[in-house]
């Protein structure tokens, strides 16, 4: 569940709900997605998650994709570890373990906007860890944290058959005091943040520390301390001073990727996310890596991007040259040949049906205008930048747009000059294919909090996916009917003729008419798919350009697809009704994310 769909659900909903009902509406619905086929591709493809090889890191001879991970307490029932690694996640927190089921559980709850947790917080059994570990295809790091009140006996009888399964198990001072210098596990001292100035001395067996965020106990609940960043920050500083040999993990007091980097500079090898993973979101790991790419990795050289703008390029004349058509003589020579009769003589039999045919072939126009424009963007912000979703994004609606020349026979009528274009632009985008292929950058980003402009942003994100999501699939609704029945019923209204009376003026005038139709929603699906994944991948504070993308990508479409139906007369409300919906939404998103996209860096 990326940000821009969890912050407004989580606003209208799940803030409303019970804090358990809410967790388990969360986990079984992520669990779910990621078990069906292809469910894991559909994750992946919403959030994009894949880390840069420059966060991975060995820690105590595991190895991390990067230093995120997260705490048992947002998931002690287990219900979606199996989706968890999944969203960017490099490792996993399970537990507290117990042998015997506990007397008392109590779930947590939401105060005050906050969750808040039980002292008798709910424990894991060790079967049900154990049947986690074993069944579950967990491709990620997993600690086990075990209860405190487990005896030697107890510890035993957990470590003993969960070695071979997990990394390492956190453990407090008293309970490894009780095992065996050799016992064959990797074991970490748990710390409270606010007492790690009173670690003097540690067990031989101890291979590193986990620091818990101080909390703040109220009744029977407690949660993080007001102040737990800033002591976890000290904690971590000071237990590195002391063991400077030692790894440290950190659990909790991390809400924004600011504080992420600066307890990672403060010594932390590994931080798990607790309350700010619910507080800022899923998509915070996602951040964090961002930020700390930022730090790691120097601005990425450019690369080769003409084959790819010139590409797009070529896509926005040809719109042009259709314009132009659409624009005065509306069909061509060969046109008239197939259907038989010459656009004089069908503006005799009837004007409305070449206003008709102009106002499909004026949208198509703006449409390829609109396209060009998007892959230009892409070429030169993204290609260039080598952004490894930037040419994912390209080539997945490039090799769409050249599948939908199918599209265009669907009806029984070739345009060789649609098969003339692509087979022009057919060696330019190879060469864009070619020139792409070491494009494998991830994202980097200086932005850091969770600011008001932060979550407009969020909010804007949400509608420019809405926006692509609605024109991919009206691109597919139009191509559909564009290879099916062709006219919609306000289609008829306006051409004042019954599909047969259209047949009977020739028999392949609807063919025509059908193959600019699908023509047209094969470039919108194109559209769609850029549109969509700008918006899913490339949202980022200070990407200016992608404000300007928007801005300006879209107004061809919109300016054709209005325009030319008022220019005719089609104004009938309920067939504009989409267009104007759109229209709203991507007015609305370019206000919303105004100020993120166009933020900049803090230069002090």
């Amino acid at each position: 569940m990326p940000d821009w769909s969890y912050h407004p659900l989580k606003k209208i909903a799940l803030s409303k709900m019970e804090a358990n009902n809410s967790r388990q509406f969360i986990h079984h619905s992520m669990r779910t997605i990621a078990s069906i086929p292809g469910g894991k591709r559909l994750i992946e493809f919403l959030g994009h998650n894949r880390t840069s090889p420059l966060l991975q890191q060995q820690v105590n001879g595991t190895h991390f994709n990067s230093p995120i991970g997260l705490s048992c307490k947002l998931d002690p029932q287990l219900t979606g570890v199996t989706a968890f690694q999944e969203l960017g996640l490099s490792f996993m927190e399970i537990g507290p373990i117990l042998v015997k089921k506990p007397a008392r559980q109590l779930p947590p709850k939401w105060q005050e906007q906050k969750i808040s947790f039980s002292h008798t917080e709910e424990k894991v059994l060790l079967k049900n860890a154990l049947k986690l570990v074993i069944t579950k295809n967990i491709h990620i790091p997993l600690f086990a944290r075990l209860d405190e009140s487990l005896n030697r006996q107890d510890l035993y009888t957990c470590i003993t058959p969960l070695s071979p399964y997990v990394d390492g198990f956190f453990l407090y001072a008293s309970q490894i005091e009780q095992l065996d210098s050799d016992i064959g596990a990797t074991l970490y001292q748990i710390i409270s943040g606010d007492s790690a100035k009173t670690i003097e001395q540690v067990p031989r067996a101890v291979s590193g520390f986990i620091i818990d965020a101080p909390i703040t106990a109220t009744e029977d609940r407690y949660s993080e301390h007001s102040d737990a960043f800033s002591l976890m920050h000290q904690a971590v500083k000071d237990v590195k001073s002391s063991f400077p040999d030692s790894p440290i993990i950190t659990s909790g007091a991390v809400e924004s990727p600011s504080q992420a980097l600066s307890i990672k500079e403060s010594g932390a090898d590994l931080i798990m996310l607790s309350e700010g993973y619910i507080k800022a979101g899923p998509g915070l790991p996602k951040r964090i890596h961002e930020r700390l790419l930022y730090e790691k990795e120097p601005g990425s050289q450019a690369q080769s991007w003409y084959w790819s703008f010139l590409f797009g390029l070529g896509i926005l004349i040809g719109g042009l040259i259709a314009q132009y058509f659409a624009l005065t003589t509306v069909i061509l020579n060969y046109d008239e040949s197939f259907i038989g009769l010459t656009h004089q003589q069908l503006n005799l039999i009837n004007p409305q049906i070449l206003a008709f045919m102009a106002h499909d072939r004026m949208s198509l126009a703006g449409t390829m205008i609109s396209a060009g424009i998007l892959y230009m963007s892409l070429a030169y912000f993204g290609i260039r930048r080598q952004l490894h979703w930037a040419k994912v994004a390209f080539h997945s609606a490039a090799i769409t747009g050249f599948l939908g020349i199918l599209l265009f026979i669907g009806y029984g009528y070739f345009d060789w000059l649609h098969g003339l274009f692509w087979l022009l632009l057919l060696p330019l985008y190879i060469l864009s294919w070619q020139e792409s292929k070491t494009a494998n950058r991830s994202p980097r980003s200086w932005h850091d909090t969770n600011d008001r402009i932060w979550m407009r942003g969020v909010y804007g994100q949400l509608l420019f996916v809405m926006l692509g999501f609605l024109l991919l699939t009206g691109g597919i609704v139009i191509s559909f009917i564009g290879i099916t029945k062709v006219f919609v019923s306000t289609d008829i209204s306006f051409l004042c003729m019954p599909v047969d009376m259209l047949q009977s003026i020739s028999d392949m005038l609807i063919p025509v008419i059908a193959h600019d139709r699908a023509g047209f929603g094969s470039a919108l699906i194109s559209v769609g798919i850029l549109v969509l994944c700008l918006s899913l991948w490339g949202f980022r504070a200070g990407e200016r350009w992608l404000w300007f993308t928007y801005a300006f990508g879209a107004l061809p479409a919109f300016l054709a697809g209005i325009g030319t139906h008022f220019a005719i007369g089609y104004t009938t409300f309920i067939h504009l009704l989409p267009l104007y919906l759109l229209v709203v939404i991507y007015l609305i998103g370019l206000v919303v994310s105004y100020h993120y996209l166009m933020q900049q860096p803090d230069k002090n």
